[in-house]
């Protein structure tokens, strides 16, 4: 008997075990959308404004 190959098959290597819902290149989250910082900053200055005073 082959004990070697008995048994389920190992899965890949480095492979993930599922796919992120907001994956660069879906339909949600697409290649070449540019990332909206001008929101992000306003954000960081209001709470750097509410820091010092």
């Amino acid at each position: 008997m082959d004990y070697k190959a008995a048994g389920a098959p190992k899965p890949a290597k480095g492979a993930p075990r599922h796919a992120e819902h907001n994956a660069r290149g879906t339909e949600k989250n697409p290649l070449n959308r540019k990332d909206d910082k001008t929101a992000l900053l306003k954000r960081m200055k209001a709470a750097a404004e509410a820091r010092k005073g």
